[in-house]
């Protein structure tokens, strides 16, 4: 007899139909009995058991498939009997298939050759590690997934004090800008223009109602954002009117007079206006940083401990108010007298002090040391101050041309420190228009031995073996160089970052270096006097160049005629000689 499984339409299980099969209780029956069921109690074993790694929905036809592959479903480790029993005997059929045939009764016929095929304990236990592994597997991905929550839930707490002080903060901000709408009420066109009036009259009590819920759900102040509280005590102690004049004018070297009227004069340019986020700061703080700074050469960590405000701040500030010094107040109060009273005046003080006439200015040059360039080295490289240092220095130069009380008449800032002051002056501003024609009717300006000899700039004899006339009028011109040395000597005083190596960038130092010059030429108009304890000396920097006397012979003409005035007819040093 045929019997048809349904979970295997393409197998047959053959019985003979002469005698059922010895031993039905025998061990290797059941085992193949149970193993008959087994797909079709499986479908509802999953409807009716709910395993913990599968759902309802679970695929399960590779079990089909495994019990498919099984070549028998009788014992073959233990007992007598199955393929590997050593008393089983395989016989051919007719239909093609084989016979299993125990010694004793016969056996059931199968579709297909077992040979080769694991036996049914291998089957079970190919089955249990299958199930097995499935659950490990479960368990791993629950481990994997209650890991992921875990790290989720700490990673939300850790970052809800930073979502609360950004909510926080949002808060206050919005709050700011309500409290300025309630100020302010909006125009009736922020509703409708075409909403009837009674719509709006609604839609503004709403509006002022939410506005008073929010004013009473905000229970954290008003707090403005990106505002680091510091310290201002420093400051507004030196601002208040009852702090001592002498120290305020030994922290900015000058009075609070002329501070104020610095202030005034860059008000337009460095007012700032307020804003939601935070307040302006105000001008005269501006100014006193920058002030402070240039006085004190101190370094932007203790400016900006000193003034209450960040590092970044008040570098931005000096380089500001510098900025504007340069273009509101340089021309101001650094120029050459155009008058020809003021000029005359000049002439006639120079005149009462050394002795020589038409003598317009002094003039000098000084050096200002400053960090190694990144770019052209060689260029800013400072032989002289190497070899009086014993350290590798480099510096600009700052050329000065000053009348009788002191004052810059004209500044020629920033060029490279190799030069030697005849290259500096060929590249200022006051050579070219000299040659235009500014200085005329006999009009000098008068130098250093590094300087050359021309029509309208005076230098002092540097050859050897010279006449008596010659040595007064070297003394003559000591005398009128003293006052452009000693006007220096006084710039660097009263601004000590003139003083030590700079760290600010190349291409901002002109403008602090012009700044300095426009606030020492104030000082000095206003009659600001310097404390001799910051006196500083300043470093002789001349380098004479190899041609001392450069220019047309009327030149050196001229001077000759003016040593012998000075010898035989001036006043002073000259009747030693004789």
């Amino acid at each position: 007899m045929r019997v048809h499984t349904p979970a295997y339409p393409s197998r047959c299980l053959y019985m003979k139909s002469k005698s059922p099969p010895p031993n039905a209780n025998h061990p290797n029956i059941q085992t193949r009995a149970f193993f008959l069921s087994l797909p079709l109690l499986l479908p509802y074993l999953m409807e009716a058991i709910e395993f913990p790694f599968l759902n309802q929905e679970f695929d399960y036809t590779h079990l089909l498939n495994l019990l498919r592959d099984m070549d028998s479903f009788g014992g073959g480790d233990v007992g007598t009997g199955g393929w590997n029993s050593p008393t089983s005997k395989r016989l051919k059929t007719e239909e093609g298939g084989f016979v299993m045939q125990e010694s004793g009764g016969d056996g059931f016929e199968v579709g297909e050759d077992p040979v080769g095929k694991s036996s049914s304990g291998s089957a079970l236990r190919e089955l249990f590690t299958s199930f097995v592994f499935m659950e490990e597997g479960a368990k791993e991905l629950n481990f994997q997934e209650d890991n992921a929550l875990s790290d989720a839930n700490s990673q939300r707490k850790r970052d809800r004090p930073m979502r609360d002080y950004y909510q926080s903060q949002s808060n206050a901000y919005y709050m700011d800008q309500l409290s300025e709408m309630s100020q302010s009420p909006p125009p009736p066109s922020y509703y409708s223009a075409t909403a009837p009036p009674a719509t709006l009259a609604v839609a503004a009590a709403a509006d002022d109602q939410n506005l008073k819920k929010n004013r009473e759900s905000s229970s954290a102040p008003a707090r403005r954002l990106w505002v680091k509280d510091r310290s201002k005590d420093w400051w507004e102690r030196v601002s208040s009117p009852d702090f001592p004049d002498a120290e305020f004018k030994r922290a900015f070297r000058m009075s609070r007079a002329t501070f104020d009227i610095i202030c005034e004069e860059l008000d337009p340019a460095i007012t700032k206006k307020n804003t939601t986020l935070r307040d302006a700061i105000p001008v005269h703080q501006r100014v006193a940083v920058c002030i402070w700074r240039l006085a004190t050469g101190e370094p932007l960590r203790l400016v900006s401990k000193k003034f209450g405000l960040g590092i970044s701040t008040c570098h931005k500030l000096v380089l500001e108010v510098c900025t504007a010094i340069r273009d509101i107040l340089l021309p101001k109060f650094v120029h050459w007298p155009a008058e020809e009273e003021k000029l005359q005046s000049i002439k006639d003080e120079f005149e009462a002090v050394s002795g020589i006439p038409n003598v317009a200015g002094s003039m000098y040059t000084t050096h200002i040391p400053i960090i190694a360039p990144k770019v052209d080295v060689s260029s800013y490289y400072n032989k002289r101050h190497t070899e009086r240092n014993q350290k590798t220095s480099y510096s600009v130069t700052v050329q000065g041309v000053v009348d009788n009380k002191g004052v810059f008449t004209d500044v020629s800032i920033g060029w490279p420190g190799s030069l030697t002051d005849d290259q500096v002056l060929g590249k200022s501003t006051l050579f070219k228009k000299a040659n235009a024609g500014l200085l005329q009717n006999n009009t000098f300006v008068v130098g250093g031995s590094g300087y050359p000899l021309m029509d309208w700039v005076l230098v002092p004899y540097s050859h050897k073996n010279m006449t008596w006339a010659q040595h007064a009028f070297n003394e003559k011109m000591d005398e009128a160089l003293r006052i452009s040395k000693e006007a220096f000597c006084r710039l660097k005083s009263r601004w000590s970052c003139l003083q030590k190596r700079t760290e600010v960038k190349l291409q901002d130092l002109p403008g602090i270096l012009g700044a300095c010059c426009v606030l020492h030429n104030i000082c000095e108009m206003r009659g600001e006097e310097m404390d001799p304890e910051l006196r500083f000396e300043v470093f002789d920097d001349e380098v004479i160049p190899e041609d001392c006397i450069r220019g047309s012979a009327a030149a050196a003409l001229a001077r000759d005629r003016i040593a012998h005035n000075l010898f035989h007819h001036g006043r002073g040093s000259g009747a030693a000689f004789l």
